[in-house]
């Protein structure tokens, strides 16, 4: 949203503010050793109104505090808000007028460059895409950027594209020959990520493509588009129209404004570009009311409170340290067309360890290393003599030789069942690496030591509600729990040893089969199988590949 201010402003080329966040994941969790035991300028001044002390100091409105708030009513607010928001009637929209005050209240008073802008907003929108076209069945992305700070946006989220998976092509006719977007496009061909010429494009973009990257124009943008712009341009309506289904033809992604789109008024006379993605940078502009496509995101996680606070801007939270969110709901799905077409390196007999539990270790370790979120969750299988199989995520809490160990209510659903039945499965997921471990085999309880010992190491909260929870019994409501938990709060203030109790301890489960899971292309999945074997008096595990 910064269209009309780097026409009339130097920039230089400095990414330095970029650095923090993408060192965000140089360490990985410490997970493994715990499991294994080895002031504004006066001529914008004149045209602002008076505004709070926090504009251009520190204050946080109270609005936005209680959304960035981790307490309790921060989170009732965030919910209540997005659930408001799920409406995109809800939302504000911005007037062309009105987005061009906040470009320039961004990049005066506020203190943001074009380039840092920029970079913010390219990452919204390759984060978008990847959000819904995911890069193993929409890989081939043309970015048709046009020669202002949207056809910027467009080339720095090819950039991010790359690295994300995707192999983008660049349309650039129209060179902005000022440092910053020379040096996006040297960024680009550092990458071998190839520029196309309009006559190098292929007559039929639906054959070469699977997604085209709509950033020519912006909301600054006036009149009618000019050569070779009004041909790419017709050339993307025609392609719609002659597949209104959109069955074969790639998916268009428009970066703010569908280009050629009236600003305030939209597509006008019903025959422009109709996206099938917008991407509102900041927050959406007026037109964004006429987009009828499945996925309307928005993207630019950069908006400060006074800015928030002066237009009244109602924009739906961001997720977790996510970059874009989606506006409105989710659109229906065929659940029955659901599917991914997973792209992983071969998983080969003759790379595997010969012992299953090492293996097991490398790619939890790996698991880790990648920053998956609790990548210890496993789901736990069980049943009682019944034969009735119940299932239940806990927490991998320590695995070695002997098996791998776990903690919870002896007087619990699975308790019982494994009072009566002691063989169990755990089944281990990591989906961003295509990846599945299974284990099978018996349980026993660890000893009472072993319990104590893992209990005291717990938060002393965890403590409290562990003597709290009669676990799978029923409870006459939320406030119960509260209560108990808040004197027993209190009865335990200052003891420094708070007493395990008897129902709570551990199990080891002593694995007698191990199966290896990798995804691959066609539903062709590897699948390598541990099995215990005698072999001159000594077990060993013999590795067999099951049919996928």
């Amino acid at each position: 949203m910064w269209r009309s201010i780097l026409r009339n402003k130097t920039t230089t080329t400095t990414t330095t503010a970029m650095t923090c966040f993408f060192l965000a994941q140089s360490h990985p969790p410490l997970i493994c050793s715990a499991l294994f035991k080895p002031s504004p300028p006066l001529s914008l001044r004149r045209h602002l109104p008076p505004l709070s002390a926090g504009f251009w100091g520190t204050g946080w409105g109270p609005a936005i505090r209680s959304f960035c708030s981790g307490s309790g009513s921060g989170r009732r607010a965030m919910a209540e808000r997005s659930e408001s928001l799920a409406d995109p009637s809800s939302v504000s929209y911005l007037t062309q007028r009105e987005a061009a005050e906040v470009d320039e209240n961004l990049m005066g008073p506020l203190g943001f460059s074009v380039d840092q802008l920029m970079e913010l907003a390219g990452l919204s929108v390759a984060t978008s895409i990847a959000e819904v076209y995911k890069a193993s069945e929409y890989k081939r992305v043309l970015a048709i950027c046009g020669p202002g700070n949207n056809g910027g946006d467009g080339l720095v989220a090819a950039r991010h594209l790359f690295h994300f998976g995707y192999k983008p092509y660049i349309c650039y006719p129209k060179r902005t020959p000022k440092p910053l977007y020379t040096g996006l496009v040297t960024q680009l061909e550092s990458l071998r990520v190839p520029f196309l010429s309009v006559e190098d494009l292929p007559s039929d973009l639906s054959t070469e493509f699977d997604i085209l990257l709509d950033a020519v124009f912006g909301f600054s943008f006036h009149g009618t588009a000019r050569p070779p712009f009004d041909d790419i341009i017709r050339r993307l309506v025609g392609m719609r129209k002659s597949d209104p289904t959109n069955k074969k033809s790639p998916v268009i992604v428009s970066v703010d404004i569908p280009s050629g789109w009236h600003v305030e008024e939209g597509d006008v006379d019903g025959e422009g570009i109709k996206p099938d993605m917008l991407v509102s940078l900041t927050a959406p502009k007026l037109c964004a009311k006429q987009f009828r496509g499945p996925h309307h995101f928005l993207g630019g996680r950069f908006v400060p409170p006074p800015i928030a606070e002066r237009y009244n801007l109602r924009l739906p939270p961001y997720p977790g340290t996510s970059m874009c969110v989606r506006i409105g709901k989710v659109p229906q799905v065929d659940i029955s067309s659901m599917r991914e077409n997973y792209i992983s390196p071969e998983f080969r007999e003759e790379e595997v360890e010969a012992d299953p539990m090492k293996q097991f270790r490398k790619w939890f370790e790996e698991a880790v290393t990648a920053g998956l979120r609790e990548p210890n969750a496993m789901a736990l299988s069980t049943a009682g003599k019944d034969g009735k199989p119940s299932s239940r995520m806990v927490l991998l809490k320590g695995v070695d030789e002997d098996g791998f160990v776990w903690y919870t209510n002896y007087e619990s659903r699975k308790a019982r069942d494994l009072s009566e039945n002691p063989w169990a499965s755990l089944l281990f997921y990591w989906e961003s690496l295509n990846r599945q471990v299974r284990v099978e085999g018996s349980v026993e309880k660890v000893s009472n030591e072993e319990s104590e010992l893992y209990f005291h190491s717990r938060p002393h909260g965890s403590q409290i509600g562990a003597i709290v929870s009669n676990q799978s019994s029923i409870v006459p409501g939320r406030q119960v729990l509260h209560q108990q938990y808040k004197e027993l709060e209190e009865k335990f203030s200052d003891v420094n040893l708070i007493p395990k109790p008897k129902h709570w301890g551990g199990y080891r489960l002593k694995p007698e089969l191990f199966e290896f899971w990798q995804g691959q292309q066609s539903r062709l999945h590897d699948r390598l199988q541990y099995c215990p074997q005698e072999v001159d008096g000594r077990r060993v595990w013999r590795i067999v590949r099951l049919a996928p």
